[in-house]
């Protein structure tokens, strides 16, 4: 098949203004959400090799 996925689709429920903003987060970085949250998951379960996901710069605040 040359669309045969080499995972299962998983689901998961994020809010719709946390998801917009990883994928704002994520293309910042050239990368995307799928690509990060599986670089997370690899780290937080301690895979060999795995690092935490680069994070963009945080936004700077308005100072008043």
């Amino acid at each position: 098949m040359p669309d045969a996925p080499k995972t299962q689709h998983r689901s998961v429920r994020v809010s719709d203004d946390d998801w917009r903003d990883l994928g704002t987060a994520t293309a910042s970085l050239g990368t995307d959400r799928g690509k990060v949250i599986k670089e997370f998951i690899a780290w937080y379960l301690r895979r060999p090799g795995a690092k935490i996901p680069e994070r963009p710069s945080a936004p700077r605040k308005a100072v008043r």
